[in-house]
């Protein structure tokens, strides 16, 4: 089958939108028909999905199969209806694809079915569903049930094929989430101005137009999500799904003990999770999808939370990544120079910051680095990818760290609320992060 890569589901997009298609309807229908959006929610938001109709002739029997596996949405396994996008993150099809239908259906005025209480078409399709039902279900457990993530690795980038989680799963594993706000983000722009689909997504996740070069507006995800959601938007829709839930046939029975105060509640606090999990937090991108090798040896635990932190800069490579493809390079560059020139375990640092819009794990946040000398159990080790001695990086790239990074380490129980942050220079004989970096953490939280 072609590679479950999102050019490849674009392709498809466009052969569908081709003029001679030779099927009616929208591609979004077309998806839900294939299963993409079958949820009873979705159901009472959209209708019924229509027939699927006969493999269109556009398609090679190659692109029908591929796009009839992605659409079959598996509740036991939602991780395989998934693609992995050009900026290295993984993206679920049925969100996506549904809060476009909204979109689009908002655009040409379509009457959607009045709903009591009403709720916001856009996201009942999308997250508020799926994210009601996540944290529903978690309530009945031991507080061990897994309501958002884990994260997952494709087999390979190049070509990938199998998607697997990296830890139990949850009905929202993060490529669920990711489909979801592209689907609130993609919706919202087409329901004020209607274009193509296939240009909508080739301009949105950056790749055959021009863009590969740069960041795609796809990386910026979480920031836009934000914007457009607050949490407070968030938790009154999800608290509204919940109330239509508990009056539609299929999902009556899992509501019928649950009181309206307990409904605000789960809403809240599934509200709450999301965003800190998926706003305020930054993506980190695994090991697995950057190529590292294994570590040497047995690698040792790090006593939690940290009480610090220290920045550095690569110095080499001296440029900034601004890629996927460029980060994932550097990466394995730095960790066949650390292991195989330095004798080292691993790459040294904990995290790495590209200029893509991601973090990167090196050590992670559980074991020891090999990042500042005399102080690896102490705190953990944060370098910049580049040469930032007469240079600043990019401003997305200094708030990455500066405003969700230790942040989201302080809120996870990772570093203490009263971390002290230094550069690199400050604990032994270099030059590192470079000035001009170097002055730029002076005025940081928790620098001293």
């Amino acid at each position: 089958l072609p590679p479950r890569h999102m050019d490849s589901v674009i392709r498809i997009v466009e052969a569908l939108e081709s003029t001679d298609h030779d099927f009616t309807g929208t591609v979004p229908e077309l998806a839900r028909a294939l299963g993409g959006c079958s949820t009873p929610g979705c159901r009472a938001v959209l209708g019924e999905p229509p027939d699927v109709p006969p493999a269109p002739r556009t398609l090679s029997r190659e692109q029908w199969l591929l796009f009839t596996q992605l659409l079959h949405q598996d509740a036991a396994a939602p991780e395989r209806g998934v693609v992995l996008a050009p900026d290295g993150s993984t993206v679920a099809l049925g969100p996506l694809l549904a809060g476009i239908e909204v979109g689009l259906k908002r655009a040409a005025g379509w009457p959607f079915p009045t709903i009591e209480p009403p709720i916001d078409a856009l996201y009942a399709v999308t997250i508020t569903e799926v994210l009601g039902t996540s944290f529903l279900l978690a309530r009945d457990g031991a507080g061990n049930r897994t309501t958002l993530g884990p994260d997952g690795c494709w087999d390979d980038v190049d070509d990938p094929q199998n998607y697997t989680l990296l830890g139990p799963p949850s009905p929202i594993p993060d490529a669920v989430a990711n489909g979801a706000m592209d689907g609130v983000l993609l919706g919202a722009h087409l329901a004020q101005a209607p274009v193509p689909l296939a240009d909508l997504l080739w301009g949105y996740y950056g790749t055959g137009n021009g863009t590969e070069k740069e960041r795609p507006p796809s990386s910026y995800r979480r920031r836009d999500f934000g914007v457009l959601t607050g949490p407070g938007k968030l938790e009154e829709e999800v608290a509204a799904m919940l109330r239509v839930l508990r009056v539609l046939p299929p999902t009556q029975e899992l509501l019928e003990d649950v009181g309206p105060e307990e409904v605000v509640a789960i809403a809240r606090q599934a509200a709450q999770d999301f965003t800190e999990v998926y706003v305020e937090c930054p993506a980190i991108v695994p090991r697995c999808m950057w190529g590292a090798r294994p570590y040497r040896g047995t690698p040792k635990p790090l006593t939690l939370p940290l009480g610090s932190v220290y920045i550095h800069h690569t110095f080499i490579p001296s440029a900034p990544c601004r890629t996927f493809t460029a980060c994932a390079r550097d990466m394995r560059a730095m960790q066949r120079f650390h292991q195989d020139t330095r004798g080292w375990d691993d790459i040294g640092y904990s995290f790495v910051v590209g200029s893509d819009g991601y973090l990167y794990q090196g050590r992670g946040w559980h074991w020891v680095g090999a990042h500042t000398k005399g102080y690896n159990s102490k705190g953990y080790g944060v370098s910049y990818v580049g040469d930032f001695s007469a240079t600043l990086p990019d401003p997305d790239a200094i708030a990455l760290v500066r405003d969700r990074l230790l942040p989201c380490a302080v809120w996870t129980g990772r570093l203490h609320r009263n971390y002290t942050l230094r550069g690199h220079r400050q604990m032994g004989r270099t030059d590192c992060p470079g000035n001009s970096l170097f002055h730029e953490i002076e005025t940081w939280h928790g620098f001293e």
